[in-house]
This record gives structure tokens, C-alpha cells and sequence, in this order.
């Protein structure tokens, strides 16, 4: 279904705007096609999420979001193949129900698979969902389809690619069998789960750290894998802890002005939702994924490699605790871990890696947020990377420095698509095609 006028894409949030003329609502590969054969500029969206300017501003747009059926399973390699407008929710319930799992899921289930594949998404304790992905189908410049299998070099330049390689379009994700975690959740000191990394990797499945800036305390949340049926004595903590998104909004109203109010707002919200343990089980999915984010939030994130990243958290902590930095964070930074893999742009190419994140409670005032400018200045201090999907202003030069793969991926680009058919302006100035 082709719309012919000119109008707004705006995303999530409401801060990323650019005029369009065409927009494609794509159902089958065919259509997909015969789009990108046709545009002189294309690009393409799933649920618009990104805090980064990478789904729209050309004249020629493609909706994905229909574009989302299950296409085939292969049980006895416990394989799903589906087309990539599918969101996450669908894709986790339809494995969920063959006894399956991905060992490593991102926080959230609404985004698309293939923006999530494109952008590097990841869980904690595993690998980025993309290195799950062990066939796909792409849709290239000219319109025609490449098959890319498993141990293929394409294969690792594209599994972290922004779209700029051509258009995903059928994925084959490799599954494995379905596991209940035991989770426990606890407040503990910096200095106490900051020591603990290490040994809390080697001896649980699942580890993540929501850090309390300017507090001295991190909610720590470990799991170990249990069978299914083995008693835990559940507590989820008082039923207030749901209204934490509400207290936050409230509390953050007018940090932008008065950064130091976050001082305070942090305080008060660690006291009221960070301080009860809590104990519960399920599988992955159920005892880990959000099943929904508020649209008033904007997103940094930046990784480190696992040996750096001590020496990096106390750097940003002395700092963002100075009077004289209005680098007042809102809580949580997300603090997670993915394991070293072999995709040319993915963030952990090459070494065990820590992430964290970093959120503006209020994404109108977001690009006066100082926070996002501090951790991007130590993190690349130290060699860090940049999630694809999130806020940064790092550009090629930066990126040279910090992907082996930089320059072999920028040929490739080049030679796949030589007029730049899948590169915005954002894009254009990231690769430093202008």
C-alpha cells in the first residue's frame, strides 16, 4: 500500500521529525523489492524507538510493522524463521510456546526484530540477540535478494549493520531449550557489587546492576538456573513498587532546570522503590522482559570492555558527583553484560563487554541533558562504543578508533551500495560519506 503526499514521520517521542512523500506498508518480500528497486532514498521503520536519527529523513519510507509472519520452524534445530517487521513480543511468545528460548533477550518486547538485529539490541549474560541469527535474506540496492548463511564473512559484517547494507528481510534464529531462573533482588553498595563482577558471572546465569547515582548503591539482581519445579519462597515486594515510572516523572519534572534537584529525586526514590529484596522464578522472558516503556524517556548507552569498566565507573562517579558538573543522572543506569562475539559493529566484537545506560526522564529537554555529554567523554576516554539506536555524537573519526572492522565495513558499505541509496543524513555524516 503506497501513500503519495507530503507529510511528518515523527518518532516515538516526539523529538526526531522529517518531511516524506512516499510511504510503503510492506506485507510481502516482493513489495519490499520492487520499493528499494524503485527509490533513488529509502529507508525504513519498525516501532520508531531509537533515540538516534537512523529510520526516517529521505523522501521514500518503509513501514515494516506488517511485514511479521512466522514463516517455518525447524524443531529439531530448534529454528524459527520469520520475516523481520515481526516485533519481539510476537517472536518470544510463538518460542515460548515450542519450549523454547533466546538465551540473551533485551529489556523490552516492542520493538521490531529487525531494527533490534540492526541496531545491536541485547539482554545481559549472553550474547547480542543478533549472533542468535544464523541465516537471513537481503534485500540489496538493486532490489535483488542475497542469501547469507551461517560462518559466511557477510554474515558477521551484517548482523550489526543501522541499515545501511540493505534491507533485512527474513531472519532464522537459532533457539534453545526453555530454562526457569531463580532471580534474587537486592540493594548492595557500590564498592560491594563493583568487587563482585567477576565472581558473580562465573557463578550465576543472569546478572544485572540498576545503578542509583548519587546515592552510593546499586539494586543488584542475580539469577541461577533452577527446574521448574522447585520450590522459592516468592516475594515481589510491597504493591507500591509499581508506581516507581509515576514518583519519577513527578520528581524529574523540573530537573532540567535545576539539575540538582536529581540529588534529591534520586535520594527519595531509592528510599521508596530500591531498598525491598525481592525474590521470584520464571523463565527468561517472563522474570526479565518489560512488556512496556513510557514514551517520555531518551537513551544513552555505552560499553566497555569488561577489564576497563571498574576504573571507567569510578571516574564517571566522581564526576557526575562534583557540585561543579551539572551532570545530575535520573536512576536506573542499566548496567549489563554480553559476551565477545565476531559481528564487525556489534559492541562486544572481540572482548567481553559491560553496558550502561543513561536516561532522561524528559525527552522534550533531552539534548540540554549534560549527563548524555559526561559519559560520552569518559566512555570514549577508554575506548567505548556507542549503542547504535541511542544518543551519541561520536562520528567516524571516533569510530575508527574503536572497531577494528571500521574501514572494512565502510568498503563494504560502498560497494553494496554505491549511491548511497540507505544513508539519511544522520547516516551520512556518521560514515563521513558527505
Amino acid at each position: 500500500m503506497l501513500e503519495e503526499k507530503e507529510t511528518v514521520w515523527t518518532s516515538w517521542n516526539g523529538n526526531i521529525q522529517h518531511p516524506y512523500k512516499n510511504l510503503t506498508i510492506v506485507t510481502t518480500e516482493e513489495e519490499l523489492q520492487r520499493v528499494v528497486k524503485d527509490s533513488d532514498k529509502v529507508r525504513f521503520y519498525g516501532n520508531k524507538q531509537s533515540s538516534a536519527d537512523i529510520c526516517a529523513g529521505v523522501s521514500t519510507l518503509i513501514d515494516l510493522n506488517q511485514y511479521n509472519k512466522i514463516l517455518n520452524y525447524e524443531d529439531h534445530k530448534r529454528q524459527i524463521t520469520v520475516q523481520a517487521g515481526i516485533k519481539l513480543k510476537d517472536l518470544l511468545e510463538a518460542i515460548e510456546e515450542k519450549g523454547w528460548c533466546i538465551p540473551c533477550l533485551p529489556d523490552i518486547n516492542t520493538v521490531t526484530l529487525g531494527g533490534a538485529l540492526a541496531t545491536g539490541t541485547h539482554g545481559t549474560s549472553g550474547k547480542i540477540l543478533a549472533d542468535y541469527v544464523t541465516a537471513c535474506r537481503l534485500v540489496t540496492a538493486d532490489g535483488q535478494i542475497t542469501v547469507v548463511q551461517e560462518g559466511s564473512e557477510l554474515l558477521d559484517a551484517l548482523r550489526v549493520s543501522i541499515g545501511v547494507l540493505g534491507i533485512i528481510s527474513v531472519v532464522t534464529i537459532q533457539c534453545e531449550e526453555a530454562y526457569t531462573l531463580h532471580l534474587k533482588e537486592a540493594p548492595e553498595k557500590d564498592h560491594v557489587w563493583l568487587s563482585s563482577i567477576k565472581k558473580d558471572l562465573k557463578h550465576y546465569d543472569f546478572l544485572r546492576i540498576l545503578w542509583l547515582p548519587h546515592t552510593g548503591m546499586g539494586y543488584v539482581i542475580k539469577g541461577k538456573k533452577i527446574s521448574e519445579n522447585t520450590p522459592i519462597n516468592e516475594n515481589l515486594g510491597p504493591k507500591y513498587l509499581k508506581h516507581r515510572r509515576t514518583a519519577s516523572k513527578i520528581l524529574y519534572k523540573y530537573s532540567h532546570r535545576l539539575p540538582w534537584i536529581t540529588y534529591l529525586a534520586n535520594n527519595i526514590l531509592y528510599q521508596a522503590f530500591f531498598r525491598s529484596k525481592k525474590e521470584h522464578k520464571g523463565n527468561l522472558y517472563q522474570a526479565t522482559v518489560t512488556k512496556s516503556r513510557g514514551s517520555t524517556l531518551e537513551l544513552a548507552e555505552w560499553t566497555i570492555a569488561l577489564d576497563k569498566f571498574p576504573q571507567v565507573f569510578e571516574e564517571l562517579k566522581k564526576e557526575i558527583n562534583s557540585w561543579n558538573n551539572n551532570a545530575f543522572i535520573h536512576i536506573p543506569m542499566d548496567i549489563r553484560f554480553i559476551y565477545k562475539d565476531n559481528s564487525w559493529l556489534s559492541y562486544a566484537y572481540g572482548q567481553d563487554t559491560v553496558t550502561m545506560g543513561c536516561v532522561s526522564r524528559n525527552a522534550a529537554t533531552a539534548d540540554s541533558y549534560e549527563a548524555f555529554h559526561t559519559i560520552e567523554r569518559i566512555f570514549l576516554k577508554y575506548g567505548g562504543r556507542p549503542h547504535w539506536a541511542k544518543r551519541f555524537k561520536a562520528k567516524d573519526q571516533e569510530m575508527n578508533k574503536l572497531y577494528p572492522k571500521w574501514n572494512d565495513f565502510k568498503n563494504l558499505r560502498q560497494k553494496m551500495d554505491p549511491t548511497n541509496k540507505f544513508l539519511n543524513n544522520y547516516l551520512t555524516k556518521l560514515f563521513n560519506e558527505g
